[in-house]
């Protein structure tokens, strides 16, 4: 990287740090921000985190003002890429390839005050804060940076998701997958189909722990996002630069949907009017049906989506894909006429041929399809796109066949699984994946062919809740280890192909002080305090290591 950020401990690192000094830039009262046009969202941001933490007006400037942070656009840039200065210590000049990379700039501009500015309100009134002098250049490896976040196992609140947006932003991160649909509830308003929320977004128990586990809460769960909800979350992640990719989970993982309404399911098999909202974990045996009747009812529900999360700031649709249990289609003749009545092969072809259904449905209104990586099973639509969850195989086969690809290997950046083998972890789950490794996590396979690597358009880690009752729990499962993905999705990749985990951890004991000021309930390095400890409650711990795929 040849970058030398010491005394600055700035996460994720970036890829070139000129000169620095211990003085600097200094605000005050008299600071100003002046913003060239395209960089009023950065402008707005600033005033009102730094403004606060530090209880400063930062009132707008003229554009030759001293004592200013100055946002400026350049075009030449890279369009996250941004360069941050403190020239002679009279300003502090961002300047992004587009209004992202300002405001990428900004959220270094944040670190580089120290954690204090992490705060709501100031802790050391009348302090001048500090910026060290610095000149720094940097852009990201990948332009898909993201988490996806579980909330249909267990519902977080609408200010909770705004939250999770504000962390992913100070950790450049830009994607949230948003999974709002699934076995064990539908957490999005249609209002065509109102029994999704009165019905499948609420479940009348939730097993506690893992599937194993004899414990059961008896509290009714459930929830769901507004419309109105909705169209806030998605301003204010379009504010921070975030896209947000909307999951409605087809074929599997739609109990909630066949609850709220059963002719959707495999009729002919089941009576399908006694299911519930699904109240423990696991892979589901009930799917929808593949009927003209379930292709309109979730074409109006896209419809109502696509309404939701506008083209420009969610150009991919997710529809899952993943975990469709094919007995019951085994056994339908409804399913069965239809793989006759298509000539396809199998149950298979089957799943492939609702999935290109859809995606000639959202490319015939601008958007572009993504699945998990089950969808390449029976063949895969032409310009669809793969989150790759089973290993790096669906998505080296994906990139070879010109395929884009989101890189989320289970075994790597899966953050529902455990951090340590300590007896004391709450509700262990999965492969135990440290912060070193998250942090030696490598996107891009060894051996891929230069065209196919071209395809991989980034990668997530991914959160599924089923063990994570609150946001406590979801914060105690991603940090730190969010931190560590952050900088494998942002910093390049050195020329050891080694990144630099001592460095790393370094940095950290300056990014815990920040995590702290914003209130992240994280694993502590010395292990879970005994309020994030869950005694007694069963997990489901795997023998060894994850295998190596």
């Amino acid at each position: 990287m040849g970058t030398d950020i010491t005394g600055m401990e700035l996460i994720p690192a970036p890829v070139r740090v000129g000169h620095q000094g211990r003085c600097g830039f200094l605000m005050d009262r008299a600071t100003t921000i002046t913003a060239q046009d395209g960089t009023e969202n950065t402008e707005r941001w600033l005033r009102s985190t730094l403004g606060a933490a530090f209880g400063l007006p930062l009132a707008p400037g003229g554009e030759d003002a001293p004592n200013a942070i100055r946002l400026r656009i350049d075009p030449a840039l890279e369009p996250e890429g941004y360069r941050l200065s403190t020239g002679s210590g009279r300003s502090v000049e961002i300047t992004g390839g587009s209004s992202a990379g300002v405001f990428w700039g900004a959220q270094t501009l944040r670190q580089l005050l120290g954690p204090e500015a992490f705060r709501r309100a100031p802790i050391s009134p009348g302090s001048r804060p500090a910026v060290p002098f610095a000149d720094i250049e940097d852009s990201p490896r990948f332009p898909w940076r993201g988490m996806m976040l579980d909330v249909a196992r267990h519902f977080l609140p609408k200010d909770d998701v705004l939250r999770y947006l504000d962390l992913l932003a100070a950790h450049k991160l830009n994607v949230f997958h948003f999974h709002l649909t699934d076995d064990q509830g539908w957490r999005i308003e249609i209002k065509r189909y109102p029994r999704l929320t009165e019905v499948g977004s609420w479940r009348s128990r939730t097993k506690h722990g893992h599937r194993a586990s004899e414990l059961w809460d008896e509290t009714p769960h459930g929830g769901y996002y507004t419309q109105d909800d909705i169209r806030e979350i998605v301003a204010y992640a379009a504010e921070r630069h975030i896209r947000v990719v909307p999951e409605i989970d087809i074929p599997g993982h739609s109990q909630a949907a066949i609850a709220a309404y059963p002719e959707l399911g495999n009729t002919d098999v089941i009576d399908t009017t006694a299911l519930s909202v699904w109240d423990t974990w696991g892979i589901n045996p009930n799917v929808l049906a593949p009927t003209d009747n379930t292709l309109r009812f979730f074409e109006g529900v896209l419809e109502e989506v696509l309404g939701l999360f506008p083209a420009a700031t969610s150009p991919f649709i997710h529809i899952g894909g993943d975990e469709c249990r094919k007995d019951q289609w085994k056994e339908s003749p409804a399913a069965q006429a239809r793989i006759d009545e298509f000539g396809l092969a199998d149950e298979d072809e089957l799943q492939s041929w609702v999935i290109r259904h859809f995606d000639t449905w959202l490319t015939a209104r601008g958007r572009r399809l993504i699945g998990w990586d089950e969808i390449l099973e029976g063949g895969l639509p032409a310009d669809a796109a793969v989150s790759s969850w089973r290993g790096y195989g669906g998505g080296i086969a994906a990139a070879e066949a010109g395929h884009d690809v989101v890189m989320c290997p289970e075994q790597h950046v899966y953050l529902d699984h455990r951090q340590d083998g300590g007896a004391d972890e709450p509700m262990p789950i999965g492969f135990i994946r440290t912060l070193e490794d998250v942090y030696r996590f490598e996107p891009v396979p060894a051996g891929l062919s230069e065209e196919a690597a071209r395809h991989i358009l980034g990668t997530q880690a991914n959160v599924w809740t089923e063990v994570m009752q609150d946001r406590a729990r979801v914060d105690y499962q991603v940090f730190p280890r969010l931190v560590a993905f952050a900088e494998v999705a942002w910093s390049p990749l050195p020329a050891s192909a080694e990144r630099d985990f001592a460095g790393f951890e370094r940095r950290m004991a300056t990014h815990y002080a920040r995590l702290d000021a914003l209130g992240v309930d994280y694993r502590p390095p010395s292990g879970p305090l005994p309020r994030q400890q869950r005694p007694g409650v069963l997990g489901r711990p795997l023998e060894g290591p994850p295998p190596n795929v």
